[in-house]
């Protein structure tokens, strides 16, 4: 209904938070304490640890990434409420917003001499495909369904590997990380999280920063 709404009988606070950069900034219906910002930063690329960079993911990667925290297939206590507070049209905004960010790989420290065979194989035997077939070689993702590893904390991405394997984040299509979690050893899952937060990805400009809007 909100979106069917003229600007003239639209809420002041909805109007405050119609473009992407304004809901990062202000939080939109989350508050200002809850603003986007306050932990993915102004670049968008997260504290380094627990919080995940943004910056030029694919919009819609991330708009449903704040449906399912809404909707309870992923699961995190702050981002699910924050998420919830807002509208769906809030949501594309700013997952437009920061999917044209630019993000600059900062030389990272894998190589196919490091990489570990699950990365770059997987194990068959043991039914787990290669990291690579769907995150890239040098870990920028192929596909919107498949994000980009590359820049991402890795204590960030074994958390999510142990989210997976638990049930408490269930949002991929015909739940394959949810199998493959489950086949990894504990020390498997940090090797290859510590190695994918080191690649190099791609870089990857926006193309306009009307795409924020």
């Amino acid at each position: 209904m909100l979106s069917a709404c003229s600007v003239e009988s639209t809420p002041a606070a909805d109007r405050f938070g119609v473009t992407g950069e304004l809901i990062a900034l202000s939080g939109a219906g989350a508050g200002a304490g809850n603003a986007c910002m306050t932990c993915h930063g102004l670049n968008g690329r997260g504290d380094g640890a627990g919080v995940p960079r943004l910056a030029s993911l694919d919009p819609g990667y991330l708009d449903r990434q704040l449906e399912d925290y809404a909707e309870g297939r992923r699961r995190h206590p702050e981002m699910s409420w924050i998420a919830g507070q807002l509208t769906a049209r809030q949501r594309l905004a700013v997952s437009h917003y920061f999917a044209a960010m630019a993000y600059e790989p900062t030389g990272g420290t894998g190589s196919s001499a490091s990489a570990p065979k699950l990365y770059t194989s997987g194990d068959p035997g043991r039914g787990i495909p290669a990291c690579a077939s769907c995150h890239g070689l040098v870990g920028q993702g192929l596909g919107p369904a498949n994000p980009p590893l590359a820049g991402q904390p890795a204590s960030y991405l074994a958390q999510q590997i142990h989210s997976w394997r638990y049930a408490r984040r269930r949002n991929d299509p015909g739940n394959a990380m949810l199998e493959i979690s489950q086949r990894l050893t504990d020390r498997e899952a940090e090797v290859l999280a510590a190695y994918a937060s080191g690649l190099s990805g791609d870089a990857r400009r926006p193309k306009s920063a009307a795409a924020s809007r």
